[in-house]
């Protein structure tokens, strides 16, 4: 059964989501991502996807304390990206709890750096995430085109023990019309072994019955739980109950 992991993207200390992208898209749900993240795990949840999307634009962590707060208040598997650029920035993200970080635009333009840290922390405490528009990797909080594909960017890193991978198709993040299941497969057909997480699109629960035919081992869902099109409690009855992690 493929594994659902709801979304806190996170501006100004507020639980926020965008469209494509686009932050001039942006609508703040007023909600305190700590409160949100407490919620999910009562409802049964037991991993986190947490972006900082302040820090992607800064380059650097912002949403520190709002990190600190979920991990303190949950014991939720929290995974953590946005701004993550310097040794820093990744010792201060470890340090307030976060098990494991998403690693974008550093992954594509210093991978010397990405490999000194997977050295150091090891391979599972580091999540692969490629955001893709047109089949090309986006960096710089999407805003600039890598030349890279998807497969480019998981060949620098699967020799180096690499599994989990996140990939958001752009063109359908935050708009819910159903997931790019056609690219999640194309991955999976390359990489079988890989522990790949689908983010971007989802509108229904019947968009996560088709990735999870496709055999696609887990999903990120956002905006379609902030704006009630799918429903918590119903989102919850799907959860795998022999769901189990390996980012620890």
């Amino acid at each position: 059964m493929i594994e659902t992991i709801p979304a806190i993207d996170i501006i100004g200390g507020h639980c926020v989501r965008l469209s494509q992208g686009d932050y001039d898209t942006k609508t703040d749900y007023g909600e305190s991502p700590a409160d949100m993240a407490v919620r999910f795990e009562k409802l049964g949840f037991r991993k986190l996807h947490v972006v900082d999307l302040d820090g992607a634009r800064a380059g650097k962590v912002i949403n520190i304390k709002a990190l600190k707060e979920i991990t303190s208040r949950t014991r939720l598997i929290v995974d953590f990206g946005g701004g993550i650029k310097r040794d820093e920035n990744l010792d201060s993200v470890f340090k307030a709890g976060a098990n494991a970080v998403s690693i974008g635009s550093i992954a594509v333009n210093d991978p010397e750096k990405v490999l000194s840290w997977i050295a150091k922390y090891g391979a599972e405490r580091f999540i692969l995430s490629a955001d893709v528009r047109n089949g090309i990797v986006r960096t710089g909080a999407w805003t600039e085109d890598s030349g890279m594909t998807i497969n480019d960017l998981l060949s620098k890193y699967w020799n180096y023990g690499i599994r989990h991978v996140l990939c958001t198709d752009i063109s359908r993040d935050g708009m819910l019309c159903g997931s790019n299941v056609d690219l999640y497969k194309s991955i999976m057909k390359q990489y079988p072994d890989c522990k790949l997480i689908a983010s971007g699109g989802i509108g229904s629960l019947q968009d996560i019955e088709k990735l999870d035919e496709a055999g696609i081992p887990a999903v990120v869902i956002g905006k379609a739980i902030y704006e009630g099109r799918i429903k918590l409690e119903d989102l919850a009855k799907r959860i795998n109950k022999d769901n189990t992690s390996d980012i620890n």
